[in-house]
């Protein structure tokens, strides 16, 4: 009898990471010093919203998947142009997580005005909410700049769509330069969501003797997620949307090697992160600075 094939060898994403010129993790060290500390004060203090992390990973992605991380879905339309924003499968990204990066953008330019870029506030808010609900901390480059322009026509068929083929998913993908591992790695970002109350509750509820929630969670974060699941017991459907990436054997193994070790998700989906978080970014000779104007309850996007 033959001997059976071995398993599939799986591959990590490559440790090596290249930034993109003139993009550095330090790059306001100078120029606006009190960036980092800003911004962890601006999400940490937003945390009470459950929904948050999220929220500013969605808007996060669909910056990105279309012409690059930079800030472009955060204009808005004008009599002349329809933005990003107010295309079809944007229309339904939260208010808030706009509101955390106008929150963010507004403290910074009384710090340092016309320094920080809207888009690299997007990516750190999006690193910081991560690590804060537990996921793995990774690095974010910065010096991106603002986009030029923002046009609603340019979205579809750079995002992934519910009704999309898995095949077209992957192609979309590997347009942008991703492998079907990288794919599957960002897809875990759909764990940072909506899920059962009951999948989590013995972490929020009489968890030990010293701590009645897991201590992993931040206090505001498990205090929040209490008051949305207090009710579970009597409807254990009641939902804190949790989707799954369709499962097919160029995939499976790695859903499989994710589902079984943490320490490779962790690892390969920050790394993931990075690589999309400089993807197509605009640097000094690209792009500008976005400032805000506000009227009433809404804040524009315009360029500096």
């Amino acid at each position: 009898m033959a001997a059976s094939s071995p398993p599939p060898r799986i591959s990590h994403v490559p440790s090596i990471f290249i930034f993109p010129i003139q993009t550095l993790p330090d790059y306001y060290s100078k120029t606006c010093p009190q960036f980092q500390e800003t911004m962890g004060h601006v999400v940490s203090e937003n945390l009470l919203l459950p929904t948050l992390p999220a929220a500013v990973l969605r808007l996060f992605f669909h910056d990105c998947a279309v012409e690059g991380c930079d800030g472009s879905i955060l204009i808005s339309s004008t009599s002349f142009n329809k933005a990003e924003r107010d295309a079809e499968p944007n229309l339904l990204l939260p208010g808030d997580a706009f509101d955390v990066v106008v929150r963010a953008k507004t403290a910074l330019e009384l710090q340092c005005p016309g320094i920080v870029s809207c888009s690299d506030i997007l990516a750190t808010a999006v690193r910081d909410l991560v690590s804060m609900v537990g996921g793995p901390k990774y690095s974010v480059p910065l010096g991106r700049k603002d986009g030029l322009e923002s046009n609603a026509a340019r979205v579809e068929g750079n995002l992934p769509s519910p009704t999309m083929p898995l095949s077209k998913i992957i192609f979309l993908y590997a347009s942008k330069g991703f492998s079907v591992q990288e794919m599957v790695a960002l897809a875990g970002a759909r764990t940072i969501g909506f899920s059962q109350c009951k999948e989590f509750s013995n972490r929020l509820f009489n968890f030990s003797k010293s701590s009645d929630s897991d201590p992993a969670y931040s206090h505001k974060y498990a205090e929040a997620l209490k008051k949305l699941c207090a009710n579970y017991t009597q409807d254990p459907s009641m939902s804190a949307y949790n989707d799954e990436l369709a499962v097919d054997e160029r995939t499976k193994p790695f859903v499989d090697l994710y589902a079984s070790n943490s320490t490779a998700f962790f690892q390969d989906f920050a790394l993931a992160m990075e690589k999309l978080s400089v993807y197509k970014v605009k640097t000094d000779r690209e792009g500008e600075n976005f400032e805000y104007a506000f009227q009433g309850d809404y804040a524009y996007a315009l360029n500096l």
